[in-house]
């Protein structure tokens, strides 16, 4: 334990603290020490209504009362589903949308108005505390060997856990594989995999949580609720929401000539504005094999979504340029890697842009099948995607007002003059093949690669 603490928990506060997270120090003892009226209760109650209070306001001044605050604290509180799953995925929609109340005879014509638990769009607004030791019971009739369980350390917005560390010491034997362990027994995961007869847990902790974190100092992994160890990963960009950042901006902030694993996982995710656009933007509830599965991207995903979007902000039209529109860019991916889900993070970043939320997306293949695999994930984006059948359609859809996203081959978009038809590629044909079908076709200077 004085290992772990020195070399692996302390250093994780303290560079959380150096990013705009509050320390609380936990006690086993005494649970109005981190903000709750008992070590059954998992969210920091006056901390969130404190903050429903300060983040919605009307004409600027707060408006919420004791019976809305109630209610609203009681949904992310009593979820009313036994599945841990089922009850993450319920807390992480009332994260995103927020929950409506009733509103005041005279405001909007008395209608009903939606409140939010986080104040996604100003970072600064939120209330970001790290507590270490936090001690939470185990509800009665567990076995009698577990009263109670004690994360490393919680990440709490408004009050609200949405991050759990596991520190091991890196001369432990296969520390992150312990660390990973000790999470899934901390949110029962072992018990829901056949793996264990007996409860481990108070489940609720992990309700609302979004990301769970191994580390070791020099190793660290970042996982989901009912993840294994081989489904964490490392992380390894320290790029932000904005597109920029670098890790020689870092390692100089922290006075180090190079980054430990666990030193690049904090400031690349788990900066107040990095958490708050990963788990607004980032984060799918998937079905497969039957199950519901939850994921977060890949850091190369989120850096390339983020530069991706960047440029739409800032690169220049072609009027502005004079000679070429510079806001395109190319995003490599090698087979299996996540492609058609990178697409999903940035539309869904698109859309919650101010800026950019009305632009029309319009994602073109060359291939029949990984158009209607494409489609099928793009599902996960909450449109509907419109599939084009004929190059009348692709210009049809490209030409409807507003928002939208429309899927085509790029067969779609032959000269119907030209002499042939390519038909539609199948797997395995070459995609220069496919372009030199179409006839001829302008090349220009190439795109800088975002990823």
């Amino acid at each position: 334990m004085g290992w772990e603490l020195e070399d692996v928990e302390k250093p994780f506060v303290a560079q959380l603290e150096g990013l705009g997270w509050t320390h609380v120090g936990g006690s086993l003892d005494d649970p109005a020490v981190t903000g709750r009226g008992s070590f059954a209760e998992v969210v920091q109650e006056a901390a969130l209504r404190e903050r429903l209070r300060a983040i919605n306001l009307r004409d600027g001044e707060p408006w919420l009362d004791d019976t809305r605050l109630a209610e609203a604290v009681a949904a992310i509180t009593r979820l009313g589903t036994a599945k841990l799953m089922e009850a993450n995925q319920k807390a992480t929609e009332l994260l995103l949308k927020g929950i409506t109340v009733d509103g005041l005879a005279g405001w909007d014509g008395g209608r009903g108005q939606t409140i939010q638990y986080i104040d996604w769009d100003t970072p600064a607004n939120n209330r970001f505390t790290v507590v270490n030791q936090y001690r939470v019971d185990c509800p009665p009739g567990y076995d009698s060997g577990k009263k109670f369980i004690v994360p490393d350390l919680v990440l709490l917005v408004n009050g609200i856990p949405l991050v759990v560390v596991e520190c091991k010491s890196p001369s432990v034997p296969e520390p992150l594989a312990e660390a990973v362990d000790q999470l899934r027994r901390y949110s029962n995961q072992r018990k829901a995999s056949f793996e264990v007869e007996d409860n481990e847990s108070n489940e609720q902790l992990f309700a609302s949580v979004q990301l769970l974190v191994a580390s070791s100092f020099d190793a660290a992994r970042v996982g989901c609720i009912g993840a294994g160890l081989a489904h964490y990963a490392q992380w390894k960009t320290v790029v932000g929401p904005d597109g920029r950042g670098s890790e020689q901006e870092v390692a100089a902030a922290l006075g180090k000539s190079a980054l430990s694993e666990q030193e690049r996982l904090i400031a690349g995710l788990l900066a107040p504005a990095q958490l708050l656009d990963v788990v607004r933007h980032f984060m799918l509830f998937m079905q497969a094999g039957g199950q519901t599965i939850k994921t977060v991207c890949r850091y190369q995903q989120y850096r390339a979504v983020n530069r991706a979007v960047t440029r739409l902000r800032t690169g220049q039209t072609r009027l502005e340029h004079g000679e070429s529109d510079q806001r395109g860019g190319i995003v490599w991916h090698t087979q299996g890697s996540g492609k058609s889900l990178t697409m999903v993070f940035l539309v869904r970043k698109l859309r919650t842009d101010a800026q950019l939320r009305r632009f029309k997306v319009i994602v073109v293949t060359d291939r029949k099948d990984l158009q209607k695999q494409l489609s099928e994930t793009a599902t996960l984006t909450g449109e509907r995607p419109e599939v084009a059948s004929s190059t009348e359609g692709v210009k049809a859809l490209a030409r409807r007002k507003g928002p939208g996203l429309v899927f085509a081959t790029i067969q779609k978009y032959r000269n119907p003059e030209l002499e042939g038809d390519a038909g539609e590629q199948q797997e395995g044909a070459s995609p220069a093949k496919a372009a030199e079908s179409q006839g001829t076709y302008r090349s220009s200077k190439p795109f800088e690669v975002l990823n």
